[in-house]
C-alpha cells in the first residue's frame, strides 16, 4: 500500500494531519504530486516513516532548496517528471499542468499507472486503461477539502480519503 497526496501548498497542518494519516496506514511509499511550495515545509515530512518520491509543480518557488532540503532526509526528488518502478509496478507521477502530456502518458501503455495534481480535483479516471490517480488537495484552500489517496499496487485499488 502506498499514499499518494499533492498540492500541500505549504500547509504545515494539513502536511502533519496526512503524514500522520500514512504513518498509522503503514504505507510503504508516498508520492507527492506537486505544489510543496516552499522548502520549510521538509521539517513536517520528515516525520514520514516511508520513503518520500515528489515532483515540482506550478507553484514551487526554490526547486533548488526543496531538492536539497528534501534528499537531506532522504527523499527522492524526480524534478518534473518521475517514472517510479515500485512492487512490479512502474508508475508515472508528475504534476498534470497540461492535459495533452497526461493523456499522451497514458497512451503510451508504458506505466501501470498514472498519478497526478494540479487540479485539485480528488478522483480516478482511465484513460487507454491506464488508471489516472489525483489524490486531490492536502491542503483543502479551494475546495474546503483535505484529500489523500491510497493505492493497492497488487489491485491497483484505490481509495480516497477525507483527512
Amino acid at each position: 500500500m502506498i499514499g499518494i497526496m499533492a498540492d500541500s501548498h505549504d500547509n504545515l497542518e494539513a502536511i502533519e494531519q496526512a503524514v500522520e494519516f500514512f504513518n498509522k496506514k503503514g504505507v510503504t511509499a508516498v508520492l507527492h504530486a506537486g505544489d510543496i511550495v516552499s522548502p520549510f515545509t521538509a521539517r513536517a515530512f520528515k516525520e514520514l516513516n516511508a520513503k518520500l518520491y515528489f515532483v515540482f509543480g506550478n507553484n514551487d518557488g526554490d526547486r533548488l532548496l526543496l531538492k536539497e532540503w528534501f534528499e537531506n532526509f532522504g527523499a527522492q526528488c524526480c524534478k518534473d517528471f518521475g517514472d517510479i518502478q515500485l512492487e512490479g509496478r512502474r508508475i508515472a507521477l508528475l504534476h498534470g499542468i497540461y492535459e495533452e502530456q497526461v493523456k499522451a502518458i497514458a497512451a503510451s501503455g508504458m506505466f501501470d499507472v498514472i498519478v497526478r495534481g494540479h487540479t485539485h480535483d480528488a478522483g480516478v479516471v482511465i484513460d487507454f486503461g491506464t488508471p489516472i490517480i489525483n489524490p486531490g488537495e492536502t491542503t483543502g484552500l479551494l475546495t474546503g477539502r483535505r484529500t489523500v489517496a491510497l493505492l493497492d499496487l497488487g489491485s491497483l485499488d484505490v481509495e480516497m480519503v477525507e483527512l
